[in-house]
């Protein structure tokens, strides 16, 4: 069994340490090319490349997988079976025929829910209560191919984006070592995915990440939830970018109806809290421009908020 491994981020790194532990024969890794990171960016390796540096395995890192001669660089290895975990790229045809045994795709959501790139942030965004990892065969559409087992796990008022994928990347290389010997010995029963059903996840955008206070408080919260530890959602505090890591709903219920929402009604020792569409939450981690991330007492200690203070009032994105 010759295998060849395609992944970009940390979660993918647990389906390869997976692989290497129970001794499977990964002939290659394939993960995307060094990224600029940071304030001063560096160039800086994706975890993948980091995992499989540290376990001495080759690494190939084509700027286009639909590249001939990225194709090419695959086929000369001669992949009994194709195994991805947000690689990050469509694989062309011509890739997805080269090993006997096919591709398969560890995928952070519950088929046909959430195909794409952003499915883990997307699911806490939309205030879903579960989600899960599904192990399906590639086709050329985007996460379109047949499923062939699946994982289902709770999501939490207190989980973020970051700890889902920690639960989701354990869940998924699990997964992977209880579905791989039925694939190698054929006997694998794959379903057809329910088009119908299907819904998506794109990548975020930076308009994802602005706050719309006119929304209920509940949305507010999960997508402070889902854009937390990466991107984080954001405001505007006098025109001038104010980041939100972490808040709670006061009330859900719609109160003081005549204030704008976005309006600051207090700050104290437990946070800020604002007036949404409907209801109230308080600000419990914050990130002033040019400042770093710290929780909102602290910055309180030090910086005046005058209640009727209005949030998202300037700014271009």
């Amino acid at each position: 069994m010759r295998i060849v491994f395609m992944g970009t981020p940390e979660f993918a790194v647990p389906s390869l340490k997976l692989l290497l532990e129970q001794q499977y024969n990964v002939v290659a890794v394939v993960t995307q090319p060094d990224r600029p990171k940071g304030r001063k960016k560096t160039l800086t390796p994706p975890p993948v490349k980091e995992a499989a540096l540290s376990f001495n395995l080759p690494v190939l890192q084509p700027e286009r997988m639909r590249n001939a001669d990225a194709v090419a660089a695959i086929a000369e290895l001669k992949p009994d079976l194709i195994v991805t975990a947000a690689y990050g790229q469509i694989l062309p045809k011509a890739l997805l025929d080269i090993p006997r045994l096919g591709c398969i795709n560890v995928h952070g959501s519950l088929l046909p829910k959430y195909r794409g790139g952003a499915p883990i942030q997307r699911s806490i965004i939309n205030g879903e209560s579960s989600t899960g990892v599904t192990i399906m065969y590639m086709a050329e559409g985007l996460d379109t191919g047949d499923m062939i087992s699946v994982v289902e796990l709770p999501i939490g008022d207190e989980d973020t984006s970051g700890t889902m994928f920690e639960k989701l990347s354990r869940a998924g290389a699990e997964l992977l070592g209880q579905t791989l010997p039925s694939i190698i010995s054929g006997e694998a029963k794959a379903v057809p995915q329910q088009n119908e059903e299907a819904t998506y996840a794109p990548n975020l955008t930076r308009e994802d990440e602005r706050i719309d206070w006119t929304k209920p408080a509940r949305a507010i919260f999960n997508q402070v939830r889902g854009l937390s530890p990466m991107a984080g959602a954001f405001t505007y505090l006098n025109g001038e970018v104010f980041k939100v890591w972490q808040c709670a709903v006061q009330s859900a219920a719609d109160s003081k109806g005549a204030v704008a929402p976005g309006t600051v009604l207090a700050s104290d020792s437990s946070g800020i809290h604002v007036q949404t569409g409907e209801g109230v939450v308080v600000l419990k981690e914050i990130q002033p421009a040019g400042k770093r991330a710290m929780s909102a007492a602290d910055w309180l200690k030090g910086a005046r908020l005058e209640a009727g203070t209005l949030l998202g009032d300037g700014g271009a994105a």
